[in-house]
């Protein structure tokens, strides 16, 4: 008996359920939640014709209308304009046209390929280079040392406004443009030692160190007044050179100054010290060498009263 009652009332229940009245389906966004219900357009009518894939599709991907404009209005996010913006080298500057490895060099290369690029730094130590390649527009620290380059031009290394260092150390450069370096608004360090230098060519204001050892500058290899508008330079270094005088004035902010092995067989009284005015010190110039030249400092005494120390060098 009551297997009989458990039977009449799933049938009658499976009735009442089949019998309901299918209402039309509205599919509420919980994004939009907040929207007002006459605003919303005509209901979703679920179709039993269309595929279940059909289906879901329709109302998984519709929006509200006041929605969809929205979305039609809204602007292009970040992601979407660095996917069409220009491809960026690996210092992070555009390509411009010549590659994301860097402008092409003579041999067909490009820059970063030939040699080697970290951040914003070139090192092309000892790759047999007769010419200065061309640098991507952030360069910062250029490296270019035990190479052949015999030649540095006017451009090439125009356009360079972030350029600090460069080192071309180990070459066989016997020929500058006066305004090769003179251009560069931001030059601290030039390292130039080890060629075959005959003139010094205009230096930015900027540089703070200059190393021209070990090259050929002779009496007219440095311009009268050369170093006199470098107010930010600090370390000298011409050591190993032909010079056969001081090259004067030297900026106040100089600290180290290295002369040594020239053919420098004088020096005046006002070469570091003002000699009219007793009270002048010149505190920050402490390293001075003048050891290998044909001079006497002793004949000079006064020559040293506002220094912080002797200069190193022969006093017999």
């Amino acid at each position: 008996m009551q297997t009989f009652v458990n039977v009449f009332l799933g049938f009658f229940i499976f009735e009442s359920i089949g019998a309901a009245p299918i209402h039309d389906t509205i599919i509420y966004d919980s994004e939009f939640y907040d929207i007002p219900l006459e605003e919303l357009p005509h209901s979703f009518i679920y179709d039993e014709n269309k595929q279940f894939d059909q289906v879901e599709a329709d109302t998984g991907t519709a929006l509200p209308a006041i929605i969809q404009e929205r979305y039609s209005s809204a602007p292009l996010t970040e992601e979407t304009e660095d996917e069409t913006s220009t491809p960026k080298l690996i210092d992070g500057s555009s390509a411009q046209g010549s590659g994301v490895l860097g402008p092409q060099t003579q041999d067909g290369l490009p820059t970063c390929l030939l040699c080697t690029c970290l951040g914003t730094t070139v090192y092309c130590d000892d790759h047999e280079l007769d010419t200065v390649p061309p640098l991507p527009k952030k360069t910062t620290y250029f490296y270019s040392r035990y190479n052949r380059i015999k030649k540095i031009s006017r451009n090439d290394f125009a356009n360079l406004n972030n350029l600090k260092r460069i080192d071309l150390t180990a070459n066989f450069i016997s020929e500058i443009h006066k305004d090769a370096f003179r251009r560069l608004p931001q030059l601290q360090e030039l390292v130039l030692c080890d060629n075959r230098i005959r003139q010094l060519p205009e230096l930015p204001s900027t540089l703070r160190f200059l190393d021209v050892s070990k090259n050929r500058l002779g009496h007219k290899g440095i311009r009268s007044e050369a170093f006199k508008d470098l107010d930010e330079l600090q370390h000298l270094y011409i050591t190993d050179n032909n010079l056969d005088h001081i090259p004067l004035p030297l900026p106040e902010s100089l600290q180290a100054l290295h002369l040594q092995n020239n053919n420098i067989q004088e020096m005046h009284e006002d070469t570091f010290c003002k000699m009219r005015d007793f009270t002048y010190v010149r505190r920050a110039l402490e390293d001075i060498r003048l050891d290998g030249n044909p001079i006497n400092l002793s004949k000079t005494p006064y020559a040293y009263m506002c220094l912080p120390r002797l200069p190193v060098g022969n006093l017999i």
